[in-house]
């Protein structure tokens, strides 16, 4: 009998190259992401949900932050995640692995805090990990990956030393790929902001918010997911930051294709939740769970919430929404709004609404549209793993429903 447990994997790879081009990152990561996916896609059978594979990406800027504010650092960081992600769907289009569903692996991106230069002065906080609370998370992975290149030896060394234990790491060779080298190795370190412009993002935001279906959460969800929880900033006094998001209520869902197979609310939230979960939940072994869910469920707009208490000092607010709007017109607190580029008019309809109210317009970022670059099958098997429709389409022949 299938465990309802999914088994978990780990896969440590160097800075990406800069900048961080499908190209480049084709040639430094390629092959390694190719094996990995492939052996954990054998595991997705021993469970009823998908084989969780998290892949930490050494970041060397956030190592030693500085003063920048994580709206200056917001461009960089949703390149390399954006990057990783389409790497990941392109080759899982092109070797046929399922990323998309519970019969496959269930990809996540985690923005690991170290540098080859220094020695780490950043804390956790957000989606942003130091290897050595990484190292000390309550996460079973039965195995851990890195290729045999230079470029990440230095992070499976101090990855090992940080478990103080005895902790194989299975290492796998990629070829002449394996030799890449690190945008930072024999430089100097470069700096993380040098000489902001004017027109910098350098406002420091604590109240942020995205809307979405998240409907059978995919690749594309989890980008922008990820970015959401980047933004806030831990706020210096006791009051917590906050991560609103708003997830579209069944209401609004009843006509969407493939319905029989969409996923309900309460479902929706769930997995949203367990994303978060495991890209800024990294309590130690052991440890005391500090994290706390509370809800409510007042009428009007906007009542229907969970709330997830992090220690760290933020809280992602997971909101029923009934409207385009949601949040950012009767929550005057949020300062920024996370959208994807297709999604700008949405952005500008917000900040209108607002500008009625008499409020401050919303900061507005954006996350990439993930795209294939590429033609024939490939395009159409990547483009197959970031749709909800598209999933549920599949989901439905499976389930021998009238599509």
């Amino acid at each position: 009998m299938a465990d309802h447990s999914p088994s978990r994997f780990l896969l440590l790879l160097p800075p990406a190259p800069s900048p961080p081009s499908l190209q480049e990152l084709k040639k430094a990561f390629g092959e390694t992401v190719l094996q990995v996916l492939q052996e954990v896609a054998t595991a997705s059978p021993e469970s009823s949900k998908a084989a969780i594979l998290e892949i930490a990406v050494a970041c060397p800027f956030f190592a030693n932050p500085g003063n920048a504010s994580r709206g200056q650092l917001y461009d960089e960081t949703q390149t390399i995640v954006a990057a990783v992600y389409k790497l990941v769907c392109i080759i899982a289009a092109a070797n046929d692995i399922n990323v998309e569903d519970s019969d496959g692996v269930d990809v996540r991106v985690l923005l690991l805090a170290w540098s080859p230069d220094s020695e780490t002065t950043a804390s956790s906080f957000g989606p942003i990990v130091t290897l050595e609370t990484l190292a000390h998370a309550n996460r079973a992975w039965p195995y851990a990956f890195a290729d045999e290149s230079a470029a990440v030896e230095a992070v499976v060394k101090g990855f090992v030393a940080a478990k103080g234990s005895n902790e194989t790491i299975s290492r796998l060779h990629s070829g002449p790929a394996s030799q890449t080298t690190s945008n930072t190795e024999g430089r100097e370190p470069k700096p993380v902001i040098s000489e902001p412009s004017s027109t910098a993002r350098d406002k420091r935001h604590h109240d942020v918010a995205v809307g979405g279906t998240f409907d059978h959460l995919h690749i594309g969800h989890k980008l922008l997911l990820t970015m959401t929880l980047f933004l806030p900033e831990k706020r210096s006094e006791g009051r917590p930051a906050t991560a609103i998001v708003g997830i579209t209520g069944d209401q609004l869902l009843v006509n969407k294709k493939h319905a029989s197979v969409l996923e309900s609310w309460q479902d929706r939230q769930n997995a949203v939740e367990d994303f978060c979960d495991s890209i800024i939940n990294f309590e130690p072994k052991d440890a005391p769970k500090s994290k706390q869910v509370t809800t409510q469920n007042d009428p009007g707009p906007n009542g229907k919430t969970v709330n997830l208490h992090y220690p760290a000092g933020l809280v992602v607010k997971c909101t029923e929404i009934q409207d385009p709007f949601g949040p950012t017109i009767t929550e005057e607190s949020i300062s920024a709004l996370i959208i994807s580029a297709e999604t700008r008019s949405g952005g500008k309809a917000v900040n209108d609404k607002r500008k009625e109210k008499g409020w401050h317009e919303l900061e507005v970022f954006e996350v990439d549209v993930l795209d294939a670059d590429e033609g024939g099958a490939v395009k159409e098997g990547f483009e197959s793993k970031l749709s909800s429709t598209a999933i549920r389409e599949k989901l439905s022949r499976k389930q021998g429903a009238k599509v």
